[in-house]
């Protein structure tokens, strides 16, 4: 049995602006790279064996803290756990999202050069079986992003409840025999205020 966690990267300026970030790189700010302490410290109290981030500085700050955090665990960097691309969108709030190309700016994925979301679950469903094969029996923590992970989570555990954004810096688990199951979801208690 392999178990899997899945962590949403800490936040940035741009998630509070609620600004569009895709495949543009931008840092943790000062409460991202708190919430990204907070979950190693809770990461730290598990045994974990490898890391494997996007490589977006944002994801990768937030597992390199948790690496540091977990002391000789590796941590290895994948573009396949990058957001989904949100081409010309990528920069843009959703009011200014609709003002440029209306309602319906979902639609035109092609024409706003977006990633489609079968090309982002086909490059997610091959980081997972090559994790699979690599650490057959192990525990692997994934450091990525909101858009990405939830989309996994509905291809992965369709019978659940997962049809939610991930708080920054949440937990989720999964563990899989045969087939996916999830034990733990978009879990944020270590990132609460105190």
């Amino acid at each position: 049995m392999i178990e899997i966690g899945l962590i949403r990267h800490g936040c940035t300026a741009w998630n509070k602006a609620g600004r569009s970030q895709g495949c543009t790189d931008i840092p943790l700010d000062a409460e991202g790279m708190e919430q990204a302490r907070r979950v190693a410290e809770r990461l730290a109290a598990e045994s974990w064996d490898v890391i494997y981030t996007s490589d977006l500085q944002r994801a990768k700050q937030t597992g390199e803290t948790i690496q540091k955090k977990l002391g000789r665990v590796p941590l290895f960097t994948d573009e396949r756990l990058r957001e989904r691309s949100g081409g010309k969108t990528e920069g843009t709030t959703l009011d200014e999202r609709i003002a440029t190309w209306g309602e319906n700016w979902r639609e035109r994925e092609a024409e706003l050069e977006m990633e489609s979301v079968d090309r982002m679950v086909a490059r997610g469903q091959a980081f997972l079986a090559d994790i699979c094969q690599k650490h057959a029996s192990r525990r692997v923590l994934i450091v990525s992003h909101g858009a990405f992970l939830k989309r996994m989570l509905l291809t992965l555990v369709p019978d659940e409840q997962v049809d939610v954004s991930l708080g920054n810096c949440s937990v989720t688990k999964l563990e899989k025999e045969s087939d996916w199951k999830l034990t733990l979801h978009n879990c944020s208690m270590h990132v609460a205020p105190k």
